[in-house]
């Protein structure tokens, strides 16, 4: 099965990055700051996904900030 985008709202990205990165093993591809919008986007992936999701921009997992 493959799957495009998952999305999962965070309330505190360094915990965030240590459970999906760390413990996971997950990397990450590109981040997004929106500072009109107030929110931060981090895109993930699995290691051997890594190639794919920069050129097709797929499968990734996308950690949403909140700022407020």
């Amino acid at each position: 099965m493959r799957y495009l985008h998952t999305m999962v709202r965070i309330t505190d990205i360094a915990a965030s990055l240590k459970f999906y990165c760390d413990a996971l093993g997950m990397k990450e591809i590109r981040r997004t700051e929106s500072e009109k919008g107030r929110f931060t986007l981090i895109f993930l992936a699995a290691p051997e996904d890594e190639a794919r999701a920069a050129s097709e921009k797929a499968p990734m997992l996308e950690l949403t900030y909140n700022w407020d």
